[in-house]
């Protein structure tokens, strides 16, 4: 089968699902994609140019799968000429409809828009977690009745109908070549704490590093490694914490391709104080090199998290978050064998099971399309 996958702002994870599914099909999976910047154009005009560059192919798919930058309804317009008959789905890393905004942003609904109008145009439409597909379909009755009238409301029922859960595929078996034999990466002393997501609004890095404070002013012996992508110019939040943690930071900046498995295979504990996660890749990640996780009680966390494990692991507030830190730094070896257990939790996301479902799920809507 050859499917034609859709990705108008390709880099980060987007690029890496793109990729790793392509390259992890059974099916031909040809990708048309434009970079990774200006998102609010790409959801504008990303369609247009992508309908531009498909005319260029040899001949037509045999399905389309876009991911949720992109306004799938004007580019099936624009290509009505060439794949009319081509079933399309619809892959939702996030939405514009309740992705947090500092709280001096508004949001704007045009691009929340774009996303319903897309799951509208589409014949299947994949989540990324159960809580996604639950957060937008529980905001979206607030953004049709905010319009004064011709609210559609009654279509959401057809669209949660063609709605189901994808998760994400992770290419984590690149991370194998690093042996996770205790011998080859011990316990550290002190125990090395890890940031490696987004230095971004939407993570809540002030928690992470009032928190660490806490544990400082307390004597608590421990290191940190801040790794993770920064858009920003600066992040002042990031640099304040280097020069109030002094020596205990051993790592500052994202890490290289060369550097980010061994880091996470040496560290001893991966912190979330996330306000949004939809998936969490960075923390799978870790999680699969042995990284025991302190997360919320809360987002996508409890789906990654077997229900066991959510009492040692998931924190509901502040000195929830405080307790589970001191715990896994005053008893490292359990924690390290917490974590090694919860490793076949998340192995289940790598693209070697990942990309069979995928394919099966796309087969299936092909032949019903």
């Amino acid at each position: 089968m050859k499917i034609l996958l859709l990705e108008p702002y390709c880099g980060g994870s987007h690029r890496a699902w793109a990729e790793g599914y392509a390259a992890h099909s059974r099916h031909d999976v040809t990708l048309l994609t434009l970079p990774a910047r200006f998102w609010k154009w790409r959801m504008q005009g990303g369609a247009l140019t992508l309908a531009e560059q498909s005319r260029a192919l040899d001949s037509p798919p045999d399905l389309i799968l876009a991911s949720d930058m992109f306004n799938l309804p004007a580019f099936l317009g624009l290509t009505r000429d060439l794949f009319a008959n081509v079933p399309a789905a619809l892959y939702c890393h996030e939405n514009q409809l309740t992705y947090p905004f500092p709280p001096d942003e508004k949001r704007d609904l045009t691009y929340g828009m774009i996303n319903w109008l897309s799951m509208l145009a589409a014949d299947r439409v994949f989540f990324n977690s159960r809580f996604h597909l639950v957060d937008w379909f529980d905001e979206l009755p607030r953004l049709l009745k905010h319009f004064p009238d011709h609210t559609h409301v009654h279509r959401i029922a057809e669209v949660r109908d063609k709605s189901t859960v994808l998760p994400v595929g992770c290419d984590l078996r690149r991370f194998d070549q690093l042996s996770m034999a205790n011998e080859q990466f011990p316990i550290t002393k002190p125990p090395l704490i890890l940031w490696n997501q987004r230095w971004e609004y939407d993570k809540a890095p002030e928690t992470f590093f009032r928190a660490l404070y806490r544990l400082a002013e307390e004597g608590i012996d421990f290191r940190v490694a801040l790794a993770g992508q920064s858009y920003r110019q600066t992040a002042p939040e990031f640099e304040a914490a280097r020069e109030r943690l002094g020596a205990r930071v051993s790592h500052f900046g994202q890490a290289g391709q060369a550097q980010y498995g061994p880091l996470l295979h040496r560290a001893d504990v991966v912190v979330s104080t996330a306000i949004h996660e939809f998936f969490g890749v960075a923390i799978v990640e870790a999680v699969y090199c042995g990284c025991f996780p302190v997360l919320p009680q809360r987002l996508t966390y409890p789906e990654l998290v077997p229900p066991q494990y959510h009492e040692v692991c998931l924190y509901e507030d502040f000195e929830g978050l405080l307790a589970r830190l001191r715990w896994s730094l005053a008893h490292p070896s359990q924690a390290r064998a917490l974590a090694v257990e919860l490793h076949s939790a998340v192995a289940c996301f790598d693209w070697a099971e990942m990309g069979p479902r995928y394919d099966d799920a796309l087969s299936e809507l092909a032949a019903t399309g």
